[in-house]
């Protein structure tokens, strides 16, 4: 696995001609839109990349995007992999491990989740603050790389509290609202049921989603600084609960993301 991240960014550094990003960002659900505020030096698909999965899902456009947002050099994912895809953990977190390799030393993410806070409307923005690990399967199991982190990584900081702050003061300074809270991630692909939506509620989560739990994971054991937004596109709250499509998620968050957008633009300004 080491030797196919070291190859995997080898290979991304000579068709990039070494470029080095700062931050990394990865882009849920329906929100591949921020792609278009990035000044784009080069865009390579999934497919191009040795090594590298391809993503499956409506709403994943599946490119690695080199290039600045708010004068900082970024790498960006234009669509992720999860777990329900049937990808394994290790595959899962991969372009993590190799965005480490090209430079990054924090990422930004992003995600399309169910709120079952009851203060939560759909179309909120959700900073996450922590998160509940339900999945089935850890991205850490198995023999530890110790170049890449410890056997035991330490999660009291998972979301970056210097970030969260900035964020909460841009928000402010822009004019709209945000949510913070517990994100519980889940395997999917299934929607929840009303008894689980509860569950995860009654646990002390606020959203929930089916990605991003495993990519903070491995971000955090190589040491990299992480911040999330979750846009909530359906609700999971009694009262509230009525079906659901992945075509109306991915319509709301399209709508949201314009929000989350600027949000990321400015912090990536201010860093």
């Amino acid at each position: 696995m080491l030797a196919q991240i070291k190859a995997t960014a080898a290979h991304l550094q000579e068709v990039t001609n070494n470029f080095n990003p700062e931050y990394g960002i990865i882009l849920g659900t329906g929100l591949g839109g921020l792609v278009d505020e990035i000044t784009i030096q080069q865009a390579i698909n999934y497919g191009d990349i040795p090594n590298f999965p391809v993503s499956t899902v409506k709403g994943h456009s599946g490119r690695l995007i080199f290039g600045t947002l708010g004068g900082k050099r970024v790498i960006a994912m234009q669509g992720r992999f999860h777990f329900y895809e049937g990808y394994d953990m290790q595959t899962v977190v991969f372009p993590v491990r190799v965005m480490k390799y090209l430079g990054i030393k924090t990422l930004f993410l992003s995600n399309a989740s169910g709120g079952v806070n009851p203060s939560f409307e759909i179309g909120d923005l959700m900073i996450l603050n922590d998160h509940i690990n339900l999945f089935p399967a850890h991205p850490l199991t198995g023999p530890n790389i110790e170049e890449l982190g410890p056997r035991f990584p330490d999660m009291s900081d998972a979301y970056n509290t210097h970030l969260i702050s900035k964020a909460k003061g841009i928000a402010h300074k822009l004019g709209f609202k945000v949510q913070e809270g517990v994100y519980a991630g889940l395997s999917g692909p299934t929607f929840e049921t009303p008894a689980e939506y509860k569950y995860v509620s009654k646990i002390g989560a606020d959203a929930v989603g089916m990605s991003t739990v495993p990519e903070v994971i491995a971000a955090r054991h190589m040491g990299i600084d992480c911040f999330c937004i979750s846009i909530i596109t359906d609700l999971g709250v009694e009262g509230k609960i009525v079906q659901v499509t992945h075509e109306e998620v991915q319509h709301v968050a399209q709508i949201a993301e314009k929000k989350m957008t600027q949000l990321f633009k400015v912090m990536m300004e201010e860093m």
